[in-house]
């Protein structure tokens, strides 16, 4: 047997279908080819946290019966797959197969592989979101709780509530995150895009902000970032942060959030957060960044240099925060953080 070094391999020579999500930062597919280069080391991972790669990984002989398996797997300084944890993950499984890589896996082997060193749980919004994808990914039916949430957010089930504040706290409750996760990822399915922009006007704010959660994770649809935007401009400066992160997909809109928390002094910790999670992509116009770090570095120090490191190691950002550490025209608050950045490196 030719030696299996990489996931793609050994999926591949098990003989299945597989596709590959990235669950760090934001879920999202990964293509094919961008894993291939990712695994042969070829390229760095795009959407590392905290030093990791976290993935989803998907694979199935037959669509109906899917494995996942959910891989935290730490990068090196350069940002690529350490080769080692991967190997060892991958000899492990192929130690309970043994010869026959094509073998369906049992109950007891699924377990044994969803539970080791290099595995990690998702949160339920990004586990909602990821199912949603997956499920639609495959050709597979929504979840049972689908319905609901489409009904819900169309409007249907609040025919006869007299008020706008009645609609809006009818039957809200019942809606599972699932639900509303599947009608997001539907956005295109019936009318479920303008129920979306709609739904702003009557769901109650944790309504809201669950659509929000679901939607950072999503590229929006022109008319929906714009309702998004409308509502984060509207929003108490307490909930600004939720919407903030749905425009995610939208660096111009990202953008101009960005600034308008800036011009209200309000780029705390919270939004300083969520920019690096989930906005980054904002952070590749040049004056955004500078808005950022000049926030960041009104920071306690030790967040500084987390929220840095973290960033810095986007490679698509790496370049441009790197060259920011030598620009000359940063205010002394920031001089002042990076220089103890470099000492933090030092000791």
């Amino acid at each position: 047997m030719t030696e299996i070094t990489t996931l793609s391999q050994f999926l591949t020579t098990a003989k299945t279908q597989f596709q590959v999500y990235d669950l760090g930062r934001r879920v999202q597919h990964i293509d094919a080819i961008a894993f291939h280069q990712i695994e042969s080391l070829l390229a760095p991972y795009p959407f590392p946290i905290q030093g990791h790669a976290q993935l989803g990984l998907v694979f199935w002989q037959h669509a109906d019966q899917p494995y996942i398996w959910f891989l935290k797997l730490p990068l090196d300084e350069q940002g690529l797959l350490s080769p080692a944890p991967r190997s060892q993950f991958i000899q492990m499984i192929l130690d309970a197969l043994g010869k026959d890589l094509t073998q369906e896996l049992t109950e007891a082997q699924q377990e044994q592989f969803a539970n080791h060193p290099f595995s990690f749980k998702p949160n339920q919004h990004k586990l909602a979101l990821f199912n949603a994808l997956v499920r639609q990914q495959l050709g597979q039916q929504a979840s049972s709780q689908y319905e609901l949430a489409a009904q819900y957010l169309s409007g249907q089930s609040l025919v006869g509530a007299s008020t706008a504040v009645e609609q809006g706290c009818n039957n809200w409750e019942q809606l599972g995150l699932q639900g509303i996760a599947d009608v997001c990822v539907r956005v295109q399915n019936l009318d479920h895009l303008n129920s979306l922009i709609a739904c702003f006007d009557f769901a109650p704010l944790p309504v809201q902000a669950a659509i929000c959660q679901c939607l950072e994770h999503l590229p929006l649809e022109s008319s929906l970032a714009a309702r998004v935007y409308q509502q984060f401009e509207q929003a108490l400066d307490e909930h600004k942060a939720s919407y903030l992160a749905a425009l995610a997909s939208n660096p111009s809109l990202s953008i101009k959030a960005i600034k308008h928390l800036s011009q209200g002094n309000l780029l705390d910790a919270n939004h300083l957060i969520t920019i690096a999670a989930r906005n980054w992509l904002a952070l590749q116009d040049p004056d955004c960044r500078t808005i950022f770090l000049e926030a960041l570095a009104l920071q306690e120090q030790g967040f500084f240099n987390q929220v840095f490191a973290d960033i810095v190691a986007i490679p698509s950002l790496r370049q441009a925060l790197l060259l920011e550490l030598r620009n000359p025209e940063r205010s002394d608050t920031l001089s002042i953080a990076i220089g103890g950045l470099f000492k933090a490196a030092q000791s």
